[in-house]
């Protein structure tokens, strides 16, 4: 199955992803930790060991970088 993936702030890329496969799998496929992001199918959040059942989500990082002061 192939889904958008939308990583917010960073772009869009087609992931192929098990028929059985979860949304943690679609997070590792575009090289994140399930641990430090959000997974949202039409705006709301859904748990990571979910299966895929959406052709496109966003991905929103809760923790990024940024330069100490």
């Amino acid at each position: 199955m192939h889904v958008t993936v939308e990583v917010v702030g960073e772009g869009v890329e087609k992931v192929s992803v098990a028929e059985d496969g979860t949304y943690a799998d679609l997070v590792r496929a575009v090289d994140l930790s399930p641990h430090e992001v959000s997974v949202l199918v039409d705006g709301s959040p859904v748990p990571e060991d979910q299966p895929v059942e959406a052709d496109r989500v966003k991905i929103l990082r809760l923790i990024k970088g940024g330069t100490g002061g």
